[in-house]
């Protein structure tokens, strides 16, 4: 049997991983969509985009929860840009989810035979 790459298991993989990546990199310093958007891009070699269809609603549920703050900045010749930071609830939804997905990770990789890159 031939392994067939799945855009659904992709797509189910992503929002499993989303919140996750979203608070990892606001956690360092507060950033807008479209710079969270590449450097997810970036970081991933390319293996995970957002579109903004997606990120954008993502944004708002987190700011909604209360776990990142959005503000508005301006600056000169740019366009106005909202930028996220991580809150202290979200600080410790980060550490729980970065526990949960390290376990799930080793789980997986104990089960398949994976060794850790």
């Amino acid at each position: 049997m031939t392994y067939i790459k799945s855009p659904i298991l992709d797509r189910e993989l992503k929002k499993g991983s989303a919140e996750l990546l979203i608070l990892s990199l606001v956690e360092a310093q507060p950033r807008h969509g479209y710079e969270l958007s590449k450097l997810i891009e970036s970081q991933s070699r390319g293996t995970i985009t957002f579109r903004v269809a997606s990120l954008y609603p993502l944004l708002y549920r987190l700011e909604k929860r209360g776990w990142i703050q959005g503000r508005w900045v301006e600056k000169a010749g740019q366009r106005r840009r909202r930028y996220y930071r991580l809150t202290p609830s979200g600080a410790h939804v980060l550490a729980s989810q970065r526990d949960t997905w390290r376990a799930f990770v080793d789980a997986i990789n104990r089960i398949a035979g994976v060794e850790p890159a």
